[in-house]
């Protein structure tokens, strides 16, 4: 078998709402609470388990989590963050403020969830699609 991602963990202080964001802004379905994880399942199988942080006065560090999703789907999510109004950056680092990119012939866009975690949606990888 060759090495494939499988899941990760997303910790959270309301992991309903930041997984329901996510599975907004990504147009998928959250699966069955399983214990204390909420899971979300992208198109090739890999999972998001939402978590509560135990402690809710712990800070929870930002992660960044980059999808690569079609055309359709980054419209979509492009309008929910204008619609909802959310900043959002054509760059990782916030120096292009309501913007998005066009990186490798694509597009890309970064914001953050209700977590205060870093998410990117990019229409084509990055060094693009191989050849």
């Amino acid at each position: 078998m060759s090495v494939q991602f499988n899941h990760t963990i997303v910790a959270c202080r309301d992991q309903r709402e930041t997984a329901q964001f996510w599975a907004d802004m990504l147009g998928l379905e959250l699966g069955t609470e399983w214990g204390p994880f909420l899971p979300l399942t992208t198109d090739n199988g890999a999972t998001f388990d939402f978590a509560n942080v135990p402690d809710h006065t712990a800070e929870i560090p930002t992660q960044h989590y980059a999808f690569l999703v079609s055309e359709d789907v980054f419209d979509a999510a492009y309008a929910k963050i204008q619609r909802d109004g959310l900043e959002f950056w054509a760059d990782p680092h916030a120096q292009q403020p309501g913007e998005i990119n066009h990186n490798d012939g694509g597009r890309g866009v970064y914001f953050f969830d209700p977590a205060g975690h870093a998410l990117e949606l990019l229409t084509v990888p990055y060094g693009g699609w191989p050849e």
